[in-house]
């Protein structure tokens, strides 16, 4: 299941009940932590780089960027100055849904229910098909760490949070508060000048993300044997899992079947000692081939 945390859940809760199990991909704002050092090299460049992944896809990717992360400090403005600018100018996109302009003006009020101020954007849209403007909005991080859980609220669509936090030590309690998440990522200075920043967040940040980014958006997902599209819950609904990548997606759909000492003309033919086909690739201890044991 690919969907909402909400109808994820209930799908969990039935499966559950029937003692069935059930791989669900729910809900993911996949944090972006900006330090101080790559705004002052390519603030520009990283504002353009940030609203293109926001409004891939009108924002309806499970890995679109839902919260930003800064220091409360003057470069963080303008650069916030920026982001605005270039999301205003964005064409507004369509959504999948009639559902999709009220669900992203319901996690809007949420957020500002409980301190966050709108930078853009904000209202439907109105024209032909489904549509919701382009919106950023800001929070102190002192309002995100006494309300994480109302602002994690995905709003399905070309929506961002700001977080400005007041040191470096809340911006790791803020790391701390995010609940498991898809992806999370640290944008850093090229020269090393914000590692002892990262140091302190990163440890943080990696126990509840699945796949974790440096300086790369999180929108793009490589179809590679390495990828992990899980994460932890609520995420996902089991952190040992992944919906890209060998084996581990395979196995989702997989029984675990053992031959122990069964005589090999009885054994499958994948399984005996030559080769069915000859150019089957088969692991054979830790060594993928296509030749016979």
């Amino acid at each position: 299941f690919t969907g909402s945390k909400n109808a994820g859940l209930k799908l969990k809760a039935a499966a559950d009940a029937g003692g069935k199990p059930i791989y669900l991909e729910m809900s993911s704002v996949n944090p972006i932590f900006v330090l101080p050092g790559v705004l002052a090299e390519r603030s520009q460049a990283l504002a353009e780089e940030l609203v293109a992944s926001c409004t891939l896809g009108t924002g309806q990717f499970c890995t679109n960027p839902g919260v930003v992360v800064l220091m409360d400090d003057a470069a963080s403005q303008e650069f916030t100055q920026k982001l605005a600018e270039i999301m205003a100018a964005k064409p507004n996109g369509t959504l999948l849904g009639a559902g999709g302009p009220d669900g992203i003006a319901h996690a809007l009020k949420v957020w500002q229910e409980h301190g966050a101020e709108l930078v853009v954007g904000g209202k439907a849209v109105d024209g032909p098909g489904y549509s919701f403007s382009n919106t950023l909005m800001r929070v102190s991080g002192a309002d995100f760490l006494a309300n994480p859980e109302a602002l994690q609220e995905e709003a399905f669509g070309v929506a961002t949070l700001l977080v400005f936090a007041e040191s470096a030590e809340q911006m790791r309690q803020i790391a701390g508060s995010i609940e498991g998440q898809l992806t999370g990522c640290l944008y850093t200075n090229s020269q090393g000048l914000d590692d002892e920043m990262y140091d302190l967040i990163e440890p943080v940040l990696r126990q509840r993300v699945g796949r974790l980014l440096n300086d790369k958006m999180p929108t793009g997902v490589a179809v590679v044997p390495s990828m992990n599209h899980g994460g932890p819950y609520p995420a996902t609904g089991h952190p040992g899992f992944t919906a890209v990548g060998i084996p581990a997606s395979m196995v989702r759909f997989a029984a675990l079947h053992c031959y122990d000492n069964v005589r090999p003309h009885r054994l499958p033919a994948e399984l005996q000692d030559k080769n069915p086909t000859g150019s089957m690739w088969r692991l054979i201890d830790q060594v993928w081939t296509q030749g016979d044991v």
